[in-house]
């Protein structure tokens, strides 16, 4: 749920209009709309270079996962693996877009880890593949779209974990 929703709702169920620093915090959420919709274009643009070089890292730092046995093993499984980190890759520029978590929590979070423990697929593996796609996105940006993009990427891998 983006700001404005949130303090929306909240008034409303305080029967009331909403506060100058409510008003102040959109005006802000509002300023900055315009930066947020440059980095989802950014990680848009560059999905297909970001998971790539991240499923090396992720394979090279855990052998184990694409060797016989593994759960990235062959080519169908190294794929999924991918499509996972695209996956989640898509949730946060989602949330980048809505300034707010609430797309990772809801459409990404729930349930997970019940999802891939019955696949067998150990979850830090998953953590550390959001970990490398974070390195190689912030490696793409600077200054204050480092700390804006990694807001949301320090939050999935944190709820991965």
């Amino acid at each position: 749920m983006s700001i404005i929703k949130k303090m929306i709702a909240n008034a409303d169920a305080e029967v009331r209009y909403l506060q100058p620093g409510e008003i102040d915090q959109i005006r802000v959420f509002m300023k900055s709309s315009e930066r947020r919709l440059h980095l989802v274009q950014v990680l848009n643009l560059s999905r297909d270079r970001i998971i790539k070089q991240a499923g090396k890292d992720l394979f090279q730092k855990r052998p184990s996962l694409v060797s016989p046995g593994g759960n990235a093993y062959g080519k169908e499984m190294t794929g999924t693996c991918l499509r996972d980190m695209d996956y989640y890759l898509r949730l946060i520029t989602y949330s980048v877009a809505a300034g707010d978590t609430t797309p990772i929590e809801e459409i990404g979070i729930i349930g997970v880890r019940q999802m891939y423990r019955s696949l067998g697929t150990p979850i830090e593996a998953v953590a550390e593949s959001v970990a490398a796609m974070k390195n190689i996105t912030t490696s793409m940006l600077s200054g204050e779209d480092v700390s804006e993009v990694g807001i949301y990427f320090d939050y999935l891998i944190n709820a991965l974990r």
